[in-house]
């Protein structure tokens, strides 16, 4: 599994040269100029001329990329051209609200949809068409148009969370909860039905098989049928599933980071295109791409756990 781990890693660096390599490429094609933008309007352009040789802006673009990625080694993500303040800095203000939404996201994705689905298999009946219809709606609705639905009933109509806003931690675990309950819900509608739907389907195969029978005629409880022989065998499917809404709940967050106005990267991710803020998009865009590697990473070690043939192959 070691092995397998430094494997994963190895790959994972050329991953990140070239996404930063395509952002880089594409950030230097954007109208505007770095230099004007920091000095405005009234700027002279010897002014703007020697504010480009200052950045280095006036180098080749390759060796603009060099002198950047040597700065990245070294944990220098460069300046905010917006506010000054330091890229890393920036983003490690907000990276605890983006991480606190996806790690609660993807848990309530993995459990209320993994029990969703294994309820849905043991009773059938309404309780399975009343989850094909809402997996058809988590799919069909975006999650910000869920988000605006969600602060209209729960927020200004029933007034039992707040609208907007977040709490820290460090406030205490209640108002931090209760902050992130309406964003989370709204993050994980989609994948939470598509997980329970994909359980559903897994269990009810592994349940008509033979093996399943045998245990029954045995003697072996239904509970543990299902938590020790069908659970572990149905996961392995859904794990994919739990991996890919992970992974939307990173891009939902762009969304309903500026819906409940989260000081999340998703909302810095607009304000800094709003802004031509090109260091922070650069930095983002590497953020953005390690998050990813490292739920990739984890869907991997899960996939190893539950079935040992992974960690063989």
């Amino acid at each position: 599994m070691f092995g397998f781990v430094l494997r994963r890693f190895a790959i994972s660096v050329p991953m990140i040269v070239i996404v930063s390599m395509v952002m880089f490429l594409l950030s230097s094609i954007v109208p505007g100029d770095q230099a004007a933008t920091i000095l405005g309007e009234d700027a002279t352009p010897e002014a703007v001329a020697k504010l480009r040789e200052q950045l280095g802006l006036n180098l080749p673009l390759y060796q603009q990329y060099a002198n950047w990625a040597l700065g990245a080694l070294r944990g220098d993500l460069g300046n905010s051209i917006y506010s000054g303040q330091s890229v890393v800095e920036i983003l490690g203000d907000r990276l605890p609200v983006t991480v606190s939404l996806m790690v609660l996201s993807t848990l309530v994705i993995a459990v209320v949809g993994a029990g969703l689905g294994l309820l849905s298999a043991v009773k059938g009946g309404w309780l399975g068409r009343f989850l094909d219809a809402l997996s058809l709606v988590g799919l069909a609705v975006p999650s910000f148009a869920v988000a605006v639905l969600f602060v209209s009933v729960f927020a200004v109509g029933l007034r039992i969370f707040p609208a907007t806003g977040y709490a820290p931690l460090e406030r205490g675990f209640g108002p931090w909860l209760m902050a992130l309950a309406l964003p989370v819900a709204a993050m994980s509608l989609s994948g939470t039905t598509l997980v329970a739907k994909q359980m559903r389907d897994s269990a009810l195969d592994i349940l008509a098989r033979d093996s399943i029978r045998v245990l029954r005629a045995n003697g072996i409880s239904e509970a543990s049928i299902l938590y020790r022989h069908v659970l572990k065998n149905a996961s392995i499917p859904a794990t994919t599933i739990v991996g890919i809404g992970a992974i939307g709940a990173l891009t939902g967050a762009v969304f309903v980071e500026n819906v409940f106005v989260l000081p999340g990267m998703g909302s810095l991710a607009t304000a800094s295109t709003l802004n031509h803020d090109l260091p922070v998009l650069l930095g983002l865009s590497v953020y953005f791409t390690l998050v990813v590697l490292c739920i990739n990473l984890v869907v991997d070690l899960v996939y190893g756990f539950l079935n040992p043939k992974v960690r063989v192959s």
